[in-house]
């Protein structure tokens, strides 16, 4: 269906020629690569069944496509970091219907980028025709989550919400002795304790990118991956057949940490990662070992970015824990529209206090970080 210059919404992105990708979009990390999002379709972790049918925005001009903004019909708010089940919740209870909600994310993937696949279109240039095809659609709310902050005024209706991510940042260092020399003697000596005990423990550790992993490996990686969601009650977002895929396309971009004891695998921890940035992404084991997630997927994934000279390590959601191990505190910034005009003025008292809450809670953490003063 089309709406307003040339903006069409597609159902799959088989529809697009994955061969001339490229030309169409400039993909700044692995999950916005055409390999990444179509092994989520291809393998139905994201489908009407999973309740993240695909609606990709698609801007054309006379010749070719100028941008793709990858785009999800929700039914839920499971996989998206950005929590909005209050306000699913208020409107159940006034008996206002919140889904089908469009938004506009990487599924299941909390990772900054901007979202529009290409320079040619701006997001303010997009909020006309995203709200009017919402009102035509009868789709009660857009939301764009993980995207670069916005710097130009922002209409009444269109609302910012932040979160504090925890991200490494390569300040140069040689290697990791390097950079612990930066933290404070207890907070350096907390740290060289916790890396003792992975070899007190018995737990070798070796590393696999993407052609090197076996298929045994793989197996391996999504038992603990199922178990990890299994503890906590949810089934797994993502099929083994998504990760068949991906390591098959895009093995320059995946690197997968293990973790054995008397030579049996015990853990696993898989990252991506491109020229400039390590991404962790999942997690799993099938025993407790004291501190092996913080080696497998702090240290470790560090110790990677020292070696390849990647200049961040974003590992994933929340984990104040991660503080003290030397991760920063950013922003990050998501925009929402909401149809149903009565609730409007709470949600936007709401984005301001919460914006409010960020930025006093992002100052805390930054007091808590383990470094050295410098004058």
């Amino acid at each position: 269906m089309k709406t307003a210059n040339n903006i069409t919404f597609i159902d799959t992105l088989d529809k697009i020629n994955g061969g001339n990708w490229p030309k169409h979009v400039e993909a700044k990390n692995p999950f916005e690569q055409y390999a990444f999002l179509t092994a989520l379709e291809k393998s139905q972790s994201v489908s009407s069944k999973q309740g993240w049918i695909p609606h990709h925005l698609i801007s054309t001009d006379a010749c070719d496509i100028k941008a793709i903004m990858p785009m999800y019909l929700k039914s839920h708010s499971w996989g998206e970091y950005v929590f909005d089940w209050d306000w699913a919740e208020v409107f159940r209870q006034h008996g206002v219907e919140y889904y089908p909600k469009l938004v506009a994310t990487t599924p299941f993937t909390p990772v900054t980028s901007n979202k529009i696949l290409s320079q040619a279109l701006q997001l303010n240039e997009l909020i006309p025709q995203l709200t009017q095809h919402c009102l035509t659609e009868n789709i009660h709310s857009w939301h764009i989550l993980y995207i670069d902050k916005i710097s130009t005024v922002l209409p009444d209706d269109v609302y910012q919400r932040n979160t504090v991510q925890f991200h490494w940042f390569n300040r140069d260092y040689q290697d990791f002795q390097h950079f612990l020399a930066s933290f404070t003697s207890r907070k350096r000596k907390n740290t060289q304790k916790e890396r003792a005990s992975i070899k007190q423990q018995g737990i070798k550790i070796r590393q696999r990118k993407g052609a090197q992993i076996t298929s045994q490996e793989l197996d391996f990686f999504y038992l603990v991956y199922q178990l990890t969601y299994l503890k906590r009650g949810h089934q797994p977002h993502l099929s083994f057949e998504f990760f068949q895929q991906i390591v098959e396309t895009m093995s320059d971009n995946i690197l997968l940490n293990i973790a054995s004891v008397d030579d049996e695998d015990v853990a696993c921890a898989l990252f991506f990662y491109d020229n400039s940035q390590l991404y962790g992404r999942y997690w799993g084991c099938t025993k407790p070992y004291k501190n092996l997630h913080f080696e497998l997927c702090y240290y470790q994934g560090i110790e990677f970015c020292i070696a390849n000279k990647l200049q961040r390590f974003n590992p994933g959601t929340q984990g104040e824990h991660k503080i003290q191990r030397g991760f920063e505190p950013i922003l990050t910034y998501s925009y929402h529209w909401i149809k149903h005009q009565p609730f409007r003025a709470a949600i936007k008292d709401f984005c301001k206090q919460e914006q409010r809450h960020m930025q006093q809670y992002l100052q805390q953490c930054q007091q808590a970080l383990p470094f050295k003063c410098t004058d």
